[in-house]
């Protein structure tokens, strides 16, 4: 139950085994990371999986999966601002809940960022086959095109896209930022091009029946599509390496949040309008698809693919990115291997840390198929967001001297809507998932009590 002093955990922000992290990162950046790590697979691959379960009120479903975000977003910009450092919801709650609790934490987050990676890139591929069809007039075969279970033998593609995104962050922060801007004001750009064309093929009578499997599909589809707005915390990862992290994190936060839950509902309504909800599913690539019914054409749906193939690699980048940074903090606070604290000199990278998460990210892509993966990321990301509000509303009643550069409004109204709001949803997962979650759990916990209890640097410095 030991606690970290907020002090300390400020004060050693960027220190790594043999290096520093930089701050290089720009507020604007900071927004572009957490639009990066949150805007892709959601609407673009997993709305095809969502629709059936919800009908054509998964526009509802993605309010409703918002609106749970927005409660947990509000006390991150809190803790973000007053608590500046890589280690996000797992750190918060090193100084506000303990040690075992920031453990918990801290494994949901592992959960949360590796897994998502991995399932991230597993709907690239089905985006790349897309453009390579429409201008080669080729595609990879499924044997190596999709994971055991789902008809193939191992996924390249989606090694391929978590080793690129490895060669971009071993290029630095500042680096990785700037080619993470590029591609996402590529993938808003596809996004806004999809409405403007698909609008062209809407129905009304696609609306018609609007909640086919009732409020329990559309609780079933909000929490599948949670998984779409993982991502939004991501600046909250980039805590040590921002120029004014105080200022622009908690700024950052909600501004991309709110960037990305109008184009998430924007693009959900032309979708299920231009095209019956009972036709989704049968492809990943849903968007394309619809691009190419509406206008008779495979260029247009060439060139969303191509914005597709685009957005998820940014995902893949940035929440890649967050994975690292989140073992940094916990390697540095010795609940894991020292290797992951390890800072080039030189570049002011991870290096081995980045190459690790990578590796074993791309190895879990090419072999997981992407609805497991989903699932499994949500359920890890909700109980660490519940734990989140927990925090916020603990630090305030433990140091309310603090200087906060942001303020949760009505709390604790608002952190505790946004911890019921995680539970619900949890509840709304399948018992696979929950078991999976759990086995999860278990792993964790031996790992912790056999390696880092022992090893924290709290309890070492209290012998």
């Amino acid at each position: 139950m030991r606690r970290k002093p907020v002090e300390r955990l400020v004060a050693e922000g960027g220190q790594g085994e043999g290096g520093t992290l930089r701050r290089s990162l720009s507020m604007w950046q900071l927004t572009m990371i957490s639009i990066g790590a949150t805007l892709g697979t959601g609407i673009f691959v997993v709305l095809g999986e969502a629709v059936p379960k919800a009908g054509p009120a998964v526009t509802l479903a993605f309010v409703i999966a918002g609106l749970t975000a927005l409660f947990s977003a509000l006390s991150y910009a809190e803790l973000a601002g007053t608590i500046p450092v890589a280690g996000s919801s797992y750190s918060y709650a090193y100084a506000t809940m303990g040690e075992l609790v920031a453990w918990i934490c801290g494994w949901c987050l592992i959960l949360e960022y590796g897994v998502s990676v991995a399932a991230v890139a597993v709907g690239w591929g089905e985006y790349l086959n897309e453009l390579l069809d429409g201008t080669i007039g080729v595609t990879i075969p499924a044997a190596l095109s999709a994971p055991p279970g789902d008809g193939g033998i191992f996924n390249l593609p989606a090694l391929l896209v978590v080793l690129l995104a490895m060669v971009f962050l071993l290029g630095g922060a500042r680096e990785s930022a700037r080619a993470n801007t590029v591609m996402v004001v590529v993938k808003i750009a596809a996004l806004v091009l999809f409405c403007a064309i698909g609008v062209q093929g809407l129905r009304t009578g696609n609306y018609a029946n609007f909640m086919p499997l009732g409020m329990a599909g559309v609780s079933a589809a909000g929490a599948s599509l949670f998984f779409s707005y993982i991502g939004f915390d991501a600046a909250s990862t980039a805590g040590e390496e921002a120029k004014d992290p105080q200022r622009d994190l908690p700024r950052a936060i909600m501004l991309s949040l709110l960037i990305v839950t109008v184009l998430y509902v924007l693009v959900a309504a032309v979708a299920v309008g231009a095209r019956p909800w009972g036709a989704f599913g049968e492809s990943e690539a849903a968007l394309a698809g619809i691009m190419k019914d509406v206008t008779g054409q495979t260029f247009w749906a060439v060139l969303l693919a191509a914005g597709a193939v685009i957005a998820i690699a940014s995902v893949v980048l940035t929440v890649l990115y967050g994975q690292t940074r989140i073992l940094f903090a916990m390697s540095r606070d010795g609940l894991v291997p020292k290797v992951f604290s390890k800072v080039d000199a030189k570049s002011g990278v991870p290096r081995a840390n980045t190459v690790i998460v990578s590796v074993f990210c791309g190895v879990l892509a090419a072999a997981i198929p992407l609805g497991q993966l989903a699932d499994a990321t949500s359920i890890g990301t909700l109980f660490a967001f519940a734990l989140v509000n927990v925090a916020v509303v603990v630090l305030r009643r433990t140091r309310p001297e603090m200087r906060r550069t942001f303020r949760v409004p009505l709390s604790p109204l608002f952190p505790a809507a946004g911890f019921a709001f995680c539970v619900w949803m949890m509840f709304s997962l399948s018992a696979v998932t929950w078991a999976v979650f759990g086995v999860w759990m278990a792993v964790g916990l031996v790992f912790y009590f056999g390696y880092g209890m022992r090893r924290s640097r709290l309890a070492t410095a209290e012998k």
